[in-house]
């Protein structure tokens, strides 16, 4: 729900069998990513005082628009398809690109 998840925040959930991440940017957007690192598949989180995705793996970061931009992850973080309807937040397992 939006209202369980503010502004400048992400939460992990299973979408399917695999880990996701979806973000409730601060400029009040909503993304949703897989939550496997793109390096060794360890699973990301939001860092709200970094206001980006990070792997405490191996240090591993990700912009809000999925782009791998420090440490040793290889590529950006697929990302997923967002609705939100009143409420309700909807997130497709398929990948957006």
């Amino acid at each position: 729900r939006v209202s369980q998840l503010p502004l400048g925040s992400g939460q992990v959930f299973p979408l399917g069998a695999k880990p996701a991440i979806l973000v409730h940017t601060p400029d009040d957007k909503w993304r949703a990513f897989s939550a496997r690192c793109t390096h060794l598949s360890c699973t990301v989180r939001y860092k709200e005082d970094l206001g980006m995705l990070w792997c405490p793996c191996h240090d591993g970061r990700f912009d809000l628009t999925g782009k791998n931009v420090g440490g040793p992850p290889p590529r950006p973080l697929p990302e997923h398809t967002v609705v939100v309807k009143g409420d309700e937040v909807y997130v497709t397992e398929s990948e957006v690109g």
